[in-house]
């Protein structure tokens, strides 16, 4: 097989779309061996450019022939371990949310046999892995980023698209411009950690080995970001662990080509090994492995809980202590001040609560409004639900596609139902699963500042708003402080400074990232640092150098250039 093709830097740097070649899984990675001399520094990341697909844009045309021709695809996708696709015969399907009985993959499930095979590929993979200079590590995630800014832009995106159900926008801020900044990035980041050295004293040299842990990690990663699916298992294959990739099922699509990517950018196999299946039978053959090393995840604040208490519960049957990531659940809130822009107020909750139909973990879910801004902001938001179209993520005119699955759908059009009931429906309210998982954007106004709709997490394009008194604004904020158990995103309007102040201030706990006149979704890796606290994670911050220290072992090397050769001390001599 002809080795893939490099576009020119010129051609990337004016933003030209080049065709894109097949995907080819031939590697050439450095040996590692440290014959290069001298002190090399990764490019100083920039955060990707986003493309607008705008009619007659090289990029919407690309776009759209490669959605044609992976519509036209029914893929199959193996596990693959030690670099080995494996094809156990029990298949499950990929399909389309948007249009459900249109099959894009069958996959491969992993059986517990598979698990172990895949843990002791990491373990054989893990010594030369770790032996390699970061350096060289670096260049694969390097490589990997080049690729997917070209001639794999389209095809991961259009993955994104067809089994996500992700407009073209929120395919391009997803697997194309975020995870080629957490592969940018990531490096930058290791290389300052990488530089951080403690002081010497005379005669002494010291240093700070930043070791992989001792043993494999295990990566859980969910469906709604592509991006999350390829930086969970990177970060730490970064540092020099090896990884063991359980994908979301309703994922899979996306995740195969990420893996394809790696490694025709020169990932050596076995460092991460793809193994989907059974999530509870994988993680449970993971979790109870003596050299479970730590684990990297996303998804539901249930799930997470669980394998904490596993792991607790088996402390003493590990090698070492393991590192436990997660980024889980949310109640994403957006207060306003009296002093807020009606208008932009409006637009934060719309564009907040509703794109990615709402499955975002920092989708805005609540909101309070007051009482003398309420009017002005509900017609707004009414007549831009009203605008909003919903359908098929290949038609470029949606603003929003369907939701994941059936389960996502009966759970989201039952918090409908108890709206319909219990509190006041504004705008939509609509559902439809006759084609694909619809729900329409669907505003909500109660009472009652208890109301459920107001404290669970509901994971669809639902936001609910609570109308309070202009003259109580302390006491709002400190209910939005109790009312949820999560911790991750959260949004303040106003122009009232000293509001803003107050406002930082009394929930300064209640949200990991934090909006000030904005909508709470759209961290940028290297800008906004990623992550939330109590119920929603351990607040680790994708995207930034915090992440990567959870993946090394650091070990503090001190050498004496002229060693003693007396053992006795000044004060012993007498006077």
């Amino acid at each position: 097989m002809s080795a893939p093709t490099v576009p020119k830097s010129s051609a990337r740097q004016a933003g030209a779309v080049v065709n894109e070649q097949p995907l080819s899984t031939d590697s050439a990675p450095g040996t590692g061996l440290g014959a290069f001399a001298g002190v090399r520094r990764v490019p100083v990341p920039v955060n990707e450019t986003v493309r607008s697909y705008a009619p007659g844009s090289p990029e919407r045309k690309a776009l759209k022939e490669r959605l044609a021709s992976m519509s036209a695809e029914r893929i199959e996708i193996p596990l693959v371990i030690g670099g080995k696709e494996i094809r156990t015969g029990e298949l499950a399907q990929t399909t389309m949310p948007h249009a459900h009985s249109h099959v894009l993959a069958d996959w491969h499930k992993a059986s517990r046999a598979h698990v172990t095979q895949a843990i002791d590929a990491a373990r054989a993979a893990h010594r030369e892995w770790a032996a390699w200079s970061w350096e060289d590590r670096a260049a694969v995630f390097l490589r990997a980023a080049e690729l997917l800014s070209t001639t794999r832009r389209a095809t991961l995106n259009a993955a994104t698209m067809l089994g996500q159900s992700k407009t073209a926008y929120q395919a391009e801020i997803d697997s194309a411009c975020e995870l080629i900044d957490f592969w940018r990035f990531n490096t930058s980041f290791a290389q300052s950690l990488y530089e951080e050295q403690p002081i010497n004293s005379p005669g002494v040299w010291n240093t700070v080995d930043y070791r992989p842990l001792e043993g494999f990690v295990y990566a859980v990663t969910p469906f709604n970001f592509t991006a999350i699916g390829g930086n969970l298992p990177t970060a730490p294959a970064l540092m020099g662990n090896t990884v063991i990739w359980k994908p979301a099922a309703t994922a899979m699509l996306s995740a195969w080509y990420t893996l394809k990517i790696l490694e025709e950018a020169g990932l050596p196999p076995g460092v991460i090994n793809f193994v989907p299946g059974d999530p509870g039978m994988v993680s449970d053959v993971a979790l109870s492995h003596r050299d479970l090393a730590g684990v990297h995840f996303t998804g539901s604040t249930a799930v997470f809980n669980n394998m904490w208490k596993t792991i607790g519960a088996s402390m003493s049957n590990y090698r070492s202590y393991p590192r436990i990531v997660g980024e889980t659940g949310g109640k994403d809130f957006i207060v306003a001040h009296p002093s807020a822009d009606p208008a932009a107020l409006a637009v934060g909750i719309i564009r907040g609560a509703f794109e990615y139909q709402g499955q975002k973990c920092s989708a805005a879910s609540r909101v309070y409004v007051p009482k003398s801004l309420w009017p002005d902001v509900r017609d707004r938001c009414e007549a831009m639900i009203n605008e909003i179209k919903v359908g098929d993520v290949r038609d470029f005119r949606n603003f929003m596609g369907a939701v994941i699955d059936r389960k996502a759908f009966t759970k989201i059009s039952d918090y409908i139902a108890d709206a319909k009931q219990n509190a006041k429906i504004i705008a939509g309210g609509k559902t439809d699963d006759s084609v694909g998982w619809f729900v329409w954007p669907t505003l909500v106004e109660t009472a009652d500042p208890n109301y459920r709709l107001l404290s669970e997490e509901i994971f669809g394009p639902v936001v609910t708003v609570s109308v309070y008194e202009d003259a109580k604004w302390s006491e709002m904020l400190a209910q939005v402080d109790a009312t949820s158990p999560y911790a991750l995103t959260g949004a303040v309007f106003a122009r009232d400074r000293n509001a803003l102040r107050e406002a930082m201030v009394t929930l300064r706990n209640a949200a990991g990232n934090f909006y000030i006149n904005d909508k709470p979704t759209g961290a940028v890796v290297g800008q906004q640092p990623f992550g939330g606290a109590r119920g929603s994670g351990t607040n680790d911050k994708a995207g930034s150098k915090l992440n990567l220290v959870r993946w090394v072992s650091a070990r503090s090397v001190k050498e004496m250039l002229v060693p003693p050769t007396d053992y006795k001390y000044p004060f012993l001599d007498g006077e």
